[in-house]
């Protein structure tokens, strides 16, 4: 009898989708109308009816093919070839190629001149009368 875990485990599967959904299992027991104790149990076992599967994947916010198709080592080379870089934002490379503190000043002193232009129109307005 081989000491590896076999791949096709379901309950394992929906322990490590219900933990990257950081998901209690009493969240999870909630969602489904059970309690903790039946979710560790399902956790443990290899098979799972399909309505159970589909209730399941439900209230984790999967596909019943993403439960049965997930292989962490999927998920792992999935975030090692998308956030190889601190710029990564939602999948895409994000470089500011500006100063955001040079825009402030900037600002500033464009709000400075329009306070000084508003002056002096007011000083002649009221030199006018």
């Amino acid at each position: 009898m081989s000491t590896l875990t076999k791949p096709n485990h379901i309950g394992r599967k929906i322990s490590r989708i219900r933990e990257l959904r950081d998901m209690k299992q009493e969240a999870l027991a909630q969602a489904l109308g059970t309690n903790q104790q039946a979710i560790s149990a399902i956790e443990n076992s290899e098979t799972i009816d399909d309505e159970k599967l589909k209730a399941i994947a439900e209230a984790l916010g999967v596909s019943v093919e993403g439960i049965k198709n997930f292989s962490e080592e999927a998920v792992l080379n999935i975030i090692g070839n998308t956030y190889h870089d601190s710029n990564v934002v939602n999948g895409n490379a994000y470089s500011c190629n500006f100063n955001p503190l040079d825009k402030m000043v900037e600002l500033f002193e464009r709000l400075v001149l329009a306070e000084k232009e508003k002056v002096e129109y007011l000083e002649k307005l009221l030199k006018g009368k």
